[in-house]
């Protein structure tokens, strides 16, 4: 049970450890993030304030029930049977279709695009934000069949007088034209309405298709209804200019309106002509039955019907009237709805009933006297014809009355109008979203690089290579501004030495500590000499050497600093020395001991630099001479430091280990990897050299690092009162 408790605990502790050393590693890289996120902000505000303003416009318009103008009048009552109501939905793919946005489209010439030339990404809104007026609109342009890239560019010669010069993607010049005025050459056709810019000023012109300018609208124009079953459909439309968007709303809409109008006559039309073309058949039909009547009462001196006969009649002509106007409904009805249709359906009975009635009424008739079923069937050929003949011009008048009053059913409520202020871009959106996303790029950005990084913040994982740690050396921010003003030549080389410029600093006090460890790790070496190396360049081997060494030398000991680096090593700027006259020319035999060693304003310090840069250094290191001077150094000086390229490019600091009592290893903070460090120590094993310490060196004060903090912590600066 108490090793369960105990688990738990550890557990919760490596969680809190984790998220600790997380939220340390956005605190040590909030320069970065920082930096990041106001670039993104930068980026973000500029963006918006670049970006082109784009405008909205709206119009309003009502689609009311429709009424079957033309149906109704011709099949009475009836026709609110067949009287449908048009969907939004079919209303707004209507307007959207190419009947209606192709007139738009020919209207407002929307297959000429025209606009002025800028510079690419951010001209535009320079120009914008510059106050320069650059505009132009052509109403009209022509080009012949055979041109297949129709991009052209129009120069402004003159602005006062409005001249312009059109030339092709060639550069060949087409036309010259000015505006207001017509301009024709070669099929050429074109007419500039506006022209606003200075002389030079260079403007787009293109060409497109008609049916590529109805696709374009077709996607920018939106059409919504309001509310639900309302009836009232929302034009809307984006673009730069509050103008040409209030035109083509208002022409889309009006079109729109027009071709209702036009459809509900078409209608009335369609049903007055089918009229027209039955009465003069009827008014032959009604003067034949006329003519055959009055010869017979001649003939037979004047017949007059039986009152049974004349009832009979009544109800026959009635009868035929009745069927007579369902063959018309019919004849509306099939055009509409098939045989299946439950309206249809009910007209085909209702006939049915009347025919049976008729047939009832006809075996009466045949029980009159033959005189009387002639008179009878003239006397209702002939009514029956006034009958239909009435009816045929009283349909005809209602559908003169309904064709013209016609108004539609669609009521333009609000014309368009653009909104006073820019939709997009959303500038206050814009630069919140730019600034999160790089505060998000950012932190991603740290954490990424945290979680890939391998260099060594913490002396423990040194130390369970097995190699111990002498000194942990804070990093000098004091040393960092010297090297900055020693690369400006702003300051004597003496004070690029930190022991001698400022010997309070941490690191100078880290390197006094390193003096103690020193003198117990070289108790039982074979000399006195200390090999200083490391795995890498840049790590601050120099800095090291030279800085200890100078903090050796106050106490009274006689130290030599060697620059081993005959490659690259740079120890001589911080004694104000040359490189040459050094190690490398005493070793090739151009210069004595006494001519390569110079003594440094330090007291008790002498200094030995590289020298010119041989052509083999390791060789010069292997031979005999170097041997001796190590020997001799070992016996003229308290201290030996030599300073060696790094391990891991090249063999020197093999070498030289080989003859040096003592090997120190350094490692720079969060940039040396535990892998670096093992693979030189083993190289070192391999050579038979040991490494008695390493220094961990320019430690940083890091959240993340629970070491690198807590070193800080413990700093004591003297009482200045």
């Amino acid at each position: 049970m108490s090793q369960a408790i105990n688990s738990t605990r550890d557990t919760s502790t490596s969680d809190e450890i984790d998220l600790a050393k997380l939220f340390g590693q956005l605190i040590d890289g909030r320069w970065l993030i920082l930096s990041i996120t106001t670039l993104f902000a930068i980026a973000g505000i500029a963006f918006a304030l670049l970006s082109t303003p784009i405008y909205k416009a709206d119009a309003l318009v009502q689609v009311e029930q429709k009424s079957n103008g033309g149906m109704s009048a011709l099949v009475g009552d009836m026709g609110e049977m067949f009287a449908s109501e048009s969907s939004s939905t079919t209303e707004i793919e209507i307007i959207k279709s190419r009947m209606i946005l192709g007139d738009t489209v020919d209207a407002l010439n929307l297959t000429t695009i025209a606009s002025p030339q800028y510079m690419p990404i951010i001209g535009k809104g320079l120009s914008r934000l510059m106050g320069e007026d650059k505009a132009i609109k052509v109403s009209r342009f022509d080009i012949p069949r055979y041109v297949d890239k129709p991009n052209f560019t129009l120069v402004l010669d003159n602005a006062e007088q409005g001249t312009y010069t059109l030339f092709d993607e060639q550069e060949r010049k087409i036309l010259t034209g000015k505006v207001g005025v017509l301009a024709d050459k070669n099929d050429y056709r074109m007419f500039v309405m506006q022209l606003e810019g200075n002389t030079g000023d260079v403007f787009d012109v293109s060409k497109i298709s008609r049916f590529d300018a109805i696709l374009d609208l077709q996607q920018n124009l939106s059409i919504s209804e309001k509310g639900k079953q309302s009836g009232v459909l929302q034009f809307s439309l984006e673009g730069e200019n509050k103008a040409k968007i209030e035109a083509i709303i208002n022409d889309v809409s009006q079109n729109y309106f027009l071709q209702n109008i036009a459809r509900n006559s078409a209608e009335a039309e369609q049903s007055l002509e089918f009229l027209q073309a039955q009465l003069p058949a009827i008014k032959d039909k009604l003067t034949i039955s006329e003519n055959v009547l009055n010869d017979f009462r001649l003939e037979r001196k004047s017949v007059d019907l039986s009152l049974e006969a004349r009832s009979a009649l009544d109800v026959l002509v009635k009868l035929e009237a009745q069927l007579n106007e369902l063959t018309f409904k019919e004849s509306e009805i099939s055009q509409r709805f098939t045989k299946d249709h439950p309206a249809y359906k009910s007209l085909i009975d209702k006939r049915k009933v009347l025919l049976a009635e008729k047939e009832r009424l006809n075996g009466q008739v045949q029980k009159l006297p033959k005189t009387q079923r002639e008179v009878l069937r003239m006397q209702r050929d002939v009514e029956l014809n006034q009958e239909i003949y009435i009816q045929l011009l009283n349909k005809t008048q209602e559908l003169n009355i309904v064709k013209a009053g016609t108004v539609g059913n669609v009521r333009i409520l609000d014309t368009a109008q653009a909104y006073t202020h820019a939709v997009k871009p959303k500038k206050p959106l814009i630069v919140v979203l730019a600034t999160l996303l790089g505060g998000m790029l950012s932190v991603a950005i740290v954490l990424l690089k945290a979680a890939f990084h391998r260099g060594v913040e913490n002396p423990d994982e040194i130390e369970a290579l097995g190699i111990p740690v002498y000194a942990s050396i804070p990093k000098s921010n004091w040393q960092e501004k010297l090297d900055i003003r020693y690369n400006k030549k702003k300051v004597k080389h003496l004070e690029t030495l930190l022991a001698e410029s400022n010997p309070a600093d941490l690191s100078i006090e880290a390197l006094r500590g390193l003096r103690t460890s020193m003198h117990f790790a070289m108790m039982e070496a074979k000399n006195n000499v200390v090999m200083i190396t490391g795995p890498a360049p840049n790590i601050g081997k120099s800095f090291v050497a030279v800085n200890f060494a100078a903090v050796i030398a106050k106490t009274g000991q006689k130290v030599l600093v060697v620059d081993a680096d005959m490659r690259k090593g740079y120890m001589q700027r911080y004694f104000g020395m040359k490189w040459d006259n050094g190690l490398s020319d005493y070793l090739s035999g151009k210069l004595s001991l006494e001519q390569s060693i110079q003594k440094s304003e330090v007291p008790n310090l002498d200094v030995m630099t590289r020298g010119q840069v041989p052509p083999n250094p390791s060789e010069l290191l292997m031979t005999k001479r170097f041997s001796d001077f190590i020997d001799w150094a070992s016996v003229n000086y308290d201290l030996v430091l030599i300073d060696t390229p790094p391990v891991l490019a090249v063999t020197d600091p093999s070498i030289v280990g080989a003859l040096a009592g003592t090997t120190l290893m350094v490692g720079r903070f969060d940039q040396t990897s535990v892998k670096e460090i093992d693979v030189a120590r083993h190289r070192f094993e391999q050579a038979g050299i040991e490494v008695k310490g390493f220094i961990l060196n320019a430690v940083e004060k890091k959240a993340s690092s629970t070491y690198g903090y807590g070193y800080y912590n413990y700093s004591y600066d003297s009482d200045k009162k």
